[in-house]
This record gives C-alpha cells, structure tokens and sequence, in this order.
C-alpha cells in the first residue's frame, strides 16, 4: 500500500514474534512445572510408600514395640523342655526404658513370684520364703523361671539401638515378603553377651519376624520367631514369640500375649519394692 513504511511493518512483525515465541516458552514452563508438581503429588501419595528410614531407627521401633511410653500387657508363657513342660500366666507393666514390673498370676503355687527393674537395679521377690532378692548383673543372661528366655529379655535391661552397631544387610522380598535384614554388632564397651543379631523386619510396618542371635565366636545360640500379628491396644504387634536353643532344638518356650495396653497412668513410684511384694497386685 502507498505510504506505508516496509521497515514499521517489518518491526512490528518481529515483535509480535517475539511475544508469542516468549509464550510459548511460559506456556512450556507452566506445563513442566505442573508435571513436576503432580509426579511429586503421586509419589507422595502412592499407597504403600515407605519413607527412608535409618537401621538406627528401625530398631528403636522394635525395643519400644511392646513398650511405648508406658504399658500393661497379660501373656502366657508355655515352656518345654526335654523332661518337663510347665505353663504360666504373667502380668506386666513397664514405663520409658527404666521401669518394669511383671508377675507370675498361675499357677497358684508360682503366684506371687515378681521381678522389678527400677533404673539399674533389678530385684526378683520369692513369696514362699517372703525374700526380696536382688539380682547381680552376672545374672541378667540367666533363664527367667527356668525358661529360655532371660532375665535380660524380660526386663529389657540392655536396648539393642544403644548397644549394639546396627546396618541393613539385606533389603527386598524374601519368602515373598519384603523385608529389612539388620546386622547387629555390639559396641565395644556395651555389657551384652551376644557377638552378633540378626533380624527380620517386615519393609511395610517395621514389625519384627525373626531374630537369631550368635555367641561370640559366631556361633548360632538361639533363634526366636514372632507371628501372629494381631492389633492391641491400638497398636498393631506380634502376639507370639517362640524361643529355641541352637544346642536343644527340641525345647522351646514360647509367649503369647492376650492383651496390651499402651498410655497408662503411671508413675515411678508405682515400680517399687513395697508393689513388687504386693500379691494383691499380682493375682
């Protein structure tokens, strides 16, 4: 057209270019951004994930499995050994790491019969001959009322996330369930007995299934199982433990817990000698 200018023309051109190649760079932004923010959202949200947690932490789980602040819990307690088999019902209560009370309820000539772990000093109290007696650490690794468990296992003496050095060794599905696999190793100046642990813990809920436990020259010891997981005291846990010998596998004891309950009243005073002797208490 007359009069108008080609080098106008052409600028305009140039910038109206410019502006729509400009949006179509925010435009392919805007929808990057927007990926990246949904591929987050569902990784986030994908049922089942797991978030990254440390060997460390995965065993503190499991020493406060049964535990938690504070808890009571009745159990049976089946043990068989080669020439006899006896059973007993148990009552126990716990608060933190530092304080445990359990007693023997059945049968009724073992009623009575309590162990008290009141910060470091454990005292077991005898009612047929009405003594309190304290136990010596030297102590703490032997059979509680004759069974494979000890004194240890039962008071929760030592915790294996302080004591011991602790690295997955093993992560995936085994047997067709995923799993951690934890190498337990003790710390040079930790008072335990055991050369090394191995356990089981189920990748989904951090439940433990297995532990086998070696002495220190690596040779298998003992090995416990735990199944029967049932939900208690709003809490979901291994209801059943059966310990056995390396040495004797024909003998076993095994625990299993009838009822857990977790956030209880207590105090430190409530864990006490005048309460370890209480057969009111323990009936």
């Amino acid at each position: 057209m007359d009069g108008e200018n080609p080098s106008a023309s052409s600028g305009q051109g140039g910038k109206r270019e410019t502006i729509v190649e400009s949006g179509r760079v925010k435009v392919e932004r805007g929808r990057f951004s927007v990926l990246m923010t949904t591929a987050a959202l569902l990784v986030f949200l994908l049922p089942g994930r797991v978030q990254a947690i440390t060997a460390q932490e995965i065993m503190e789980r499991v020493d406060d499995l049964w535990r938690g602040d504070s808890s009571f819990a009745e159990m049976t307690m089946e043990i068989e050994t080669q020439n006899w088999k006896r059973s007993l019902k148990i009552k126990a209560w716990s608060l933190g790491k530092d304080y445990s009370l359990l007693g023997i309820t059945y049968p009724p000539r073992e009623r009575g019969t309590a162990t008290l772990k009141a910060g470091k000093e454990i005292w077991n109290y005898l009612p047929r001959v009405n003594r309190v007696i304290k136990i010596p650490s030297s102590m703490m690794m032997a059979g509680w009322m004759g069974s494979h468990f000890t004194n240890d296992d039962l008071v929760k003496e030592s915790r294996m996330s302080e004591d011991y050095d602790i690295e997955v060794t093993f992560e995936g599905k085994r047997d067709g369930i995923e799993i951690y696999e934890l190498t337990l190793t003790p710390k040079p100046e930790a008072p335990v007995v055991w050369g090394r642990i191995d356990y089981i813990v189920q990748s989904e809920d951090l439940l433990p299934l297995r532990a086998d436990y070696f002495d220190e020259d690596g040779n298998l010891a003992r090995s416990m199982a735990l199944s029967d997981i049932r939900e208690m005291g709003g809490r979901k846990i291994p209801t059943l433990m059966t310990l056995v010998p390396a040495d004797k596998p024909d003998e076993k004891t095994v625990i299993r817990y009838t009822d857990m309950e977790f956030g209880l009243d207590l105090t430190e005073d409530f864990f006490s000698i005048r309460n370890l002797s209480r057969r009111d208490l323990i009936q």
